[in-house]
């Protein structure tokens, strides 16, 4: 096209009541168009929009943002919880930099998280294959499967203690099958948190759910070709099932890490941190600080660390992300 046809192209837009560039633009400084203003109904939509919203928000603001603030503002005091907080500045930082038992609490729930997540994972994906199977009997194969994962961790924890009872305990009357010797399993620094992490995979069915939903949105014909390829269940699993349920793979990580990172209960009631501090996790540290030592400043400090360093591992899990994680195929 040459120019004159543009130009004859552009003209009788422009005089059917186009408006131009700089017709569009706002006053100078503004950075662009300018903004229309809202009508009548739009602004009644926006009202009951933020009308039906305003229990969240509220919610928000009263349970997440000033409980973070006010934490916060407690960390930089000496307070415990009866007297008038006294200003220290960043000392409880400082302080909680130099425990021991802070370093100790640290490790132990790093130890946790790295054996603990990666093996949830796992498990709840091979329970998520056996729920996805298309057998009449699907449906009490998936109750069975997921039950567990209603029980309560405290009451989960108490079964536990039974469980591996040194005397009595099913466990180690399966181990003295093989020739093993009667263990205090929860009394051996080596094999106490071993078992709470084993404990947690009971809980894998909420993870489960979650991959059998991802694992139900591949479209069926994916496979359909791969298996007129020539391709066999293992490079099904391998060049299809993992690469597309890797969103799934990233939301359960997520909430495994973040669940990880909280682990409390299961320690509290089965060992109390014990024996050694084998078990002595960082949020049963934070809580002896505020409620058993009367350290609310302190404790604040840690839960200020603990929410910073949740924020910077998120951030650090979804930049490696970009690397692993397939958006691609659409469910068809």
């Amino acid at each position: 096209m040459s120019a004159s046809d543009a130009i004859a192209a552009v003209g009788p837009a422009q005089s059917r009541g186009t408006p131009t560039r700089e017709a569009s633009e706002g006053p100078p400084g503004t950075g662009g168009r300018r903004r229309r203003p809202l009508s009548r109904r739009e602004k009644r939509n926006l009202r009951v929009g933020l009308l039906f919203i305003s229990p969240w928000i509220i919610g928000v603001a009263v349970f997440v943002i000033y409980p973070l603030v006010y934490s916060f503002g407690i960390s930089l005091t000496q307070y415990s919880g009866m007297q008038t907080p006294t200003f220290i500045g960043l000392q409880n930082y400082v302080s909680a930099f130099l425990d021991p038992l802070v370093r100790t609490s640290v490790g132990n729930t790093v130890y946790y998280m790295l054996i603990s997540v990666p093996l949830g994972l796992v498990v709840a994906l091979l329970l998520a294959l056996a729920m996805n199977r298309n057998v009449r009997e699907v449906a009490i194969y998936r109750t069975l499967l997921y039950l567990p994962s209603l029980i309560p961790m405290f009451a989960m924890s108490f079964i536990f203690i039974v469980f591996v009872n040194p005397q009595f305990g099913i466990v180690n009357q399966v181990l003295g099958l093989f020739g093993m010797p009667d263990t205090n399993l929860l009394g051996e620094p080596r094999y106490a948190k071993i078992v709470i992490i084993l404990m947690a995979q009971l809980a894998a069915g909420n993870a489960a759910l979650i991959y059998l939903a991802g694992l139900r949105n591949i479209p069926s014909t994916l496979y359909e070709a791969a298996r007129i390829d020539g391709a066999g269940r293992m490079k099904q699993f391998t060049a299809i099932t993992l690469p597309l349920l890797t969103p799934t793979i990233l939301f359960n990580l997520i909430t495994g890490v973040s669940g990880a990172m909280m682990v409390f209960t299961e320690a509290y009631i089965m060992t109390d941190g014990g024996p050694d501090n084998a078990t002595l996790f960082y949020m049963l540290y934070l809580y002896r600080n505020a409620f058993s030592y009367g350290q609310l400043g302190f404790a604040s400090a840690l839960a200020v660390l603990l929410f910073l360093f949740g924020m910077l591992l998120a951030g650090l899990i979804y930049w490696l992300s970009r690397r692993f994680v397939n958006y691609d195929v659409a469910a068809g």
